[in-house]
């Protein structure tokens, strides 16, 4: 009965502000307030965050290719209510369980004269914030639609600072950036703001499906604000599509706390349930592999003296896996058509090289438990691989092989394609439903970026989009800060496929090096201690894990034993503590035991961190197995100093890391019985 009065309270305010074209509605605390109106014709939306403006009025709306733009000339027609508060089960996740809990106000809007086209905006709005959506009806005036533009806006208050990548229509490897708000000019999403009040804000997107990718561009117009810019098509249209049509969700995640943001369930929630029924064939996984040679220049994809992928090699990486407690191995390099580099067609992604044994390798792996992990990489050659994807995945599941990564390095072969159009997230969908035919999961590197997809689709298990590990094998690589600015940016839109674990912090055993790439000035190295390797494990979310170095450099190192004992499907995921692009620390629960894992780390500057362990189970008593930075650690000057040690905690201990320069700090809780 209270629930019924308080959605029946609030429909009595709405419509005492209809007649004057106002809508209002709020987050289930209340500390989130949306407002839509009508002035002079145009759709504007504001959001309110703990009564004080966040986002002023904002325009909305579409421009048209070759019709009227639907904006500037509506009026509201009608509006509707609803309210939900739901939990669902993640096949997997970082939480088991999800809260889906908002109250949506869905906008009808005709325009005023004719030929009185609709549209719909709906709103939801969750106590970690606002995810809003265009919908185009069917009508009789408006079937085939193009969209020039899309007019959406984001006034914001206040000059917030902010952390964002440049907006690139190919490509999200880029360093990030940190400025304010009215000196950045573009961005891709996610990018994440801070106030001066800690108030903590990121706009991405959700359910990106048919449709442009959505970067910001800098309103100069006015102040403090960015408008809506999709990529385009090769002749400019950013989206062709046909009625009924509904966008993208456009999503401001609110906070006041930057832990809370990365805490933020918002994407997830505003997509789709999943669709597979039977997801038993889905399962995360640790995985080591025939990769990071090629990156340090001491093996090679291409057949001759120095390939990588070949049938002794990979029969080692199966046997360590088997023998140190990981899942897969992944192989890059074992088919042909790698020294046709560039061209179009230059894979045909089934034939292997005349020293890879496929049929072999695949029995040896099965016979040992491991999954081998397939490799597709088209060059950008979209097409050619959309036209095989049956004959490929065919192959695949014929062999027992579950996993598949996919890779697109290279400008798009379709002639003024661009990675992040709607023509190649259409594409990456293909992939995806076409692999949950055949039961394999996918790991995109090139992709489109994560817009909560999966939780529609978890066979789409994680991607790149990101500076990742393998920048630094032949460049300046990431600085030690990066990996504090990632979970309160890329990683809010989902897993990342990081591949962190590299022990050979200054390639001391990478002996005969031979450079391919232009960036490599022949001082590249990892920029962290190991035990931020370490660490990176926890707080990079990723169901598939790679331990990304060569597997001699594991071999006799106490440090592994993190990486053997750690989990990758998790039950609760809690963040301590941050503060972004400073530190940040992790801790997750795994799934299927009742084990913990943290970690922790740090920019480029030494801390101290005091952790209050009242996460665990207070009625245990735990063995704090820890890997921390040595005494004398630097990222610079020592990055291989690691100290381990176990000690009794429980939940009243309060833990005192010790984080080096560039350092961090991983440990294991498990119950003492």
């Amino acid at each position: 009965m209270k629930k019924f009065f308080c959605v029946l309270l609030s429909f009595i305010v709405l419509m005492s502000c209809k007649t004057e074209n106002n809508l209002k509605i709020s987050s289930p605390n209340k500390k989130i307030e949306v407002l839509v109106q009508t002035k002079s014709g145009a759709i504007l939306y504001s959001v309110n965050f703990k009564d004080s403006i966040l986002i002023k009025p904002s325009n909305l709306g579409l421009l048209l290719k070759n019709s009227k733009p639907l904006n500037g000339n509506f009026l509201i027609s009608d509006f509707k209510i609803t309210t939900k508060n739901t939990l669902w089960t993640q096949v997997w996740g970082e939480n088991k369980t999800i809260i889906d809990n908002y109250n949506q106000l869905e906008v009808s809007l005709q325009e005023k004269v004719e030929p009185f086209r609709k549209m719909n905006v709906i709103f939801k709005v969750y106590d970690d914030g606002v995810g809003f959506r265009y919908q185009i009806p069917v009508q009789k005036n408006l079937d085939s639609i193009l969209i020039s533009e899309e007019l959406t806006e984001f006034n914001f208050s206040k000059n917030f600072e902010g952390w964002f990548t440049p907006a690139n229509f190919d490509s999200y490897e880029q360093l990030y950036q940190n400025k304010p708000l009215n000196e950045i000019e573009n961005a891709n999403t996610p990018i994440t703001f801070q106030s001066e009040n800690q108030v903590f804000v990121s706009i991405h997107e959700a359910n990106l499906t048919n449709y442009a990718d959505m970067t910001l561009l800098k309103n100069k117009e006015k102040d403090f604000s960015f408008r809506s810019n999709l990529v385009p098509w090769p002749d400019g249209v950013k989206v062709k599509t046909v009625t009924p049509m509904v966008s993208p969700w456009r999503t401001v995640q609110i906070t006041d706390s930057a832990e809370k943001l990365v805490e933020s369930n918002l994407i997830l929630n505003l997509n789709e349930p999943n669709i597979i029924e039977d997801t038993s064939w889905i399962q995360p996984m640790k995985y080591i592999g025939i990769w990071w040679g090629m990156h340090l220049g001491t093996h090679t994809w291409t057949l001759g003296e120095r390939h990588g992928a070949t049938t002794v090699n990979t029969k080692k990486y199966i046997d360590f896996a088997s023998n140190n407690n990981i899942s897969g191995v992944l192989v890059e390099g074992w088919n042909t058509g790698w020294e046709n580099w560039g061209k179009k067609g230059a894979f045909d992604f089934v034939t292997p090289y005349k020293d890879f044994n496929l049929n072999e390798i695949a029995a040896c792996a099965t016979s040992k438990n491991i999954q081998l992990i397939g490799h597709v990489e088209t060059g950008g050659d979209a097409d050619f691989f959309e036209e095989n994807l049956d004959k490929v995945f065919m192959m695949y599941h014929n062999l027992g092989i579950k996993t598949v990564k996919t890779g697109y390095a290279g400008v798009i072969k379709t002639k003024g394609q661009f990675h992040h159009g709607q023509y190649m997230v259409n594409h990456y969908r293909k992939v995806i439903e076409k692999a949950a035919k055949y039961q394999i999961m996918i790991n995109a590197h090139e992709p489109i970026k994560p817009t909560g997809i999966r939780r529609t689709y978890p066979n789409m298990m994680t991607r790149e989009g990101t500076r990742g590990m393998e920048w630094n094998a032949w460049s300046s690589g990431n600085p030690p800060e990066y990996y504090t600015i990632l979970p309160f940016t890329r990683s809010l839109a989902g897993p990342l496929d990081y591949t962190p674990g590299t022990f050979d912090i200054l390639f001391k055993n990478a002996k005969n090096r031979v450079k391919w790439n232009d960036l490599d000035e022949g001082t590249s190295r990892v920029n962290t201690t190991l035990a931020k390797q370490l660490s990176l494990f926890i707080i990079l979310y990723s169901p598939m894990q790679m331990a990304s170095d060569l597997i001699e450099n594991y071999e006799n190192q106490p440090a592994f034993k993190f990486v053997k004992d750690l989990a990758v499907d998790w039950e609760i995921s809690k963040v301590l503590n941050g503060k972004i692009g400073d530190y940040v620390t992790i801790v997750r629960k795994d799934k299927n035991s009742d084990n913990w894992f943290l970690g922790s780390c740090t920019d480029e500057n030494r801390r101290e961190l005091k952790i209050d362990l009242s996460f665990l189970d207070s009625n245990k008593k735990y063995v704090a197995e820890i890997f921390a930075d040595g005494e004398n650690a630097n990222w610079k000057t020592n990055p291989q100093a690691i100290e381990i040690y176990s000690e009794e905690v429980d939940s009243k201990t309060v833990l005192n890391l010790k984080l080096a320069a560039g350092g961090g700090q991983a440990i294991k809780f498990s119950p003492i019985n």
